[in-house]
This record gives C-alpha cells, structure tokens and sequence, in this order.
C-alpha cells in the first residue's frame, strides 16, 4: 500500500490510466486494465464518454466489468449493438475512435505490441488470447493508450513475436508505411506515466507515482530507461476515484462468483 489513503499500484496505474480520457472522447475499449480506466472514467470525470468494445456494442455502461467482449453485461447496457464488420469499417475504419485502450503481454520502447505468443512462434513457451482487433485498433483509432503493470518479462528491448503495430522502429516509421493516426501517446503502468519522445518516439517517463524512485523504474524495465528532464510526481488517487473503482471491483466480484456458482449448480 501507499500514500494517505492506502492505495496500492495497480490502482494508481488504473486511476492515472482513467485520469487521460475525456469526456467527448469515443473510446474503443480493451478487456482487462483498459476496461477498468475507462468505466472508472465514465464513473466519474467523464459520464458522457462513448465506449465501444470490439463485440459491436456502443455506449456501453456496464455496472460490473466484463470477463470477455462477449460477456452479457455489455450488449444489455448498450445504446445500441452493431455487427463486428460494421464496427470496424465504419466506426473504426472510418476514424470514428478517438481513443484505442490496449494491454500487452509484451511491449518494447516503440510502444510495439505482443498479445499471440511468448517465443519462438511455432514451438511458444506461451500461447497468449492473440491479437483479435488490435492490430486494426493500433493503426486506426487517432491516438492509442496502453496499460500495464511493469516487469522485465512485459517490457522487453525486442518482442517475441508483432501482433500491434506502435511506431515500428521509431521516428517516423508509421508515417513511411502510410499510417496516419498518432500511434502510442500514452503508456500508464503501475509506477510511471511514459510518453513517447516527439522525434525518436521511444517511450519516456515524464511522471512517477508517488513514492517510486528512478531505479524501482529502470529494475522492472527491460530496456534503458529515458527520464523526462522536468519529472513530475503523478497526484495521488483521491477519495472518490479509489471508492469508484474499489465498489467497481466488488461488484464485479460478486457478480463472477455468482456466475461460477450458478454454473457449478
């Protein structure tokens, strides 16, 4: 735990996360660590924002967070539900999404992203979910966020295997290939908040949560580590985001044990 109020680093990294959204942002939403920043948001600082998940659900305003796109509690709480093809040339493809809100299993300092397969592709050491409509989301949406909580393994100098495109080898890789949406703008992890450096466009700390160090950063990262030369301190979680986001995760966890209940029944 840390701080006054006694939170811990994933929920800075969630809160800090949720902090970046806007209001009139419409956001496609990533299951997971993205899925909780962006209901936290909507929850509080940010009630009108739009938020698509990949199923074709839109506006969706789910009291609990859900397990998978497919999960029930989206499509109910849905303004209205779309075909998966309609949303991804229409709103998606169309340059509708303003914001594109992604995990990693493993991400390098280009903000390049792993979600298929840890090693070698044919034989992995692990098979991971995949990459389902992340590449589109990466290249697509105007600008991507991406969570994480920090570890040598997630953030490596080289990823196992390309399943969304960041900025490629940095500069101005996106910009030769014709992709014209801003790519990574934003990395929130459990101790830092990154950007990317205007010109080589690697990933780098401009604010530490409070109480982190330099080191704690650069002992969790697998690639050497860029500090901003003015580095801020990420303000502290205030009363309202922690009980936001705690009451989300309770109900959430009662309503998932409900379900596993009613199933082994």
């Amino acid at each position: 735990m840390s701080g006054s109020l006694g939170f811990t680093p994933n929920e800075m990294m969630t809160i800090a996360a949720s902090r970046a959204l806007k209001n009139d942002d419409v956001c496609f939403v990533g299951i997971g660590a993205p899925s909780a920043a962006c209901n936290v948001a909507r929850l509080t600082h940010a009630p009108d924002i739009t938020l698509i998940y990949e199923s074709g659900t839109i506006g969706t305003a789910p009291d609990v967070l859900p397990l998978s796109i497919g999960d029930g509690e989206l499509c109910e709480t849905a303004v209205t539900t779309v075909a998966v093809p309609e949303m991804f040339r229409y709103w998606l493809q169309g340059g509708r999404i303003s914001i594109g809100f992604l995990g990693a299993a493993q991400l390098d300092k280009f903000g390049n992203i792993n979600t298929t397969a840890i090693g070698d592709y044919a034989h992995p050491k692990t098979r991971l979910p995949g990459g389902g409509g992340a590449p589109e989301i990466a290249t697509s949406s105007r600008k991507i966020y991406i969570t994480m909580a920090q570890s040598k393994r997630g953030m490596v100098e080289t990823i196992d295997f390309f399943t969304s495109f960041g900025h490629g080898e940095g500069g101005d890789h996106r910009k030769r290939l014709g992709i014209e949406t801003a790519g990574p703008t934003l990395l929130v992890t459990d101790l830092a908040i990154w950007k990317p450096d205007p010109v080589t466009k690697e990933f780098t700390v401009v604010s530490l949560h409070p109480g982190v160090s330099r080191e704690q950063v650069q002992a969790t990262c697998g690639w050497t580590v860029k500090f901003a030369a003015a580095l801020d301190e990420t303000p502290a979680p205030t009363e309202l985001e922690l009980k936001t986001l705690r009451d989300l995760q309770a109900r959430t966890k009662a309503a998932h044990e409900g379900t596993a209940k009613g199933k082994a029944a």
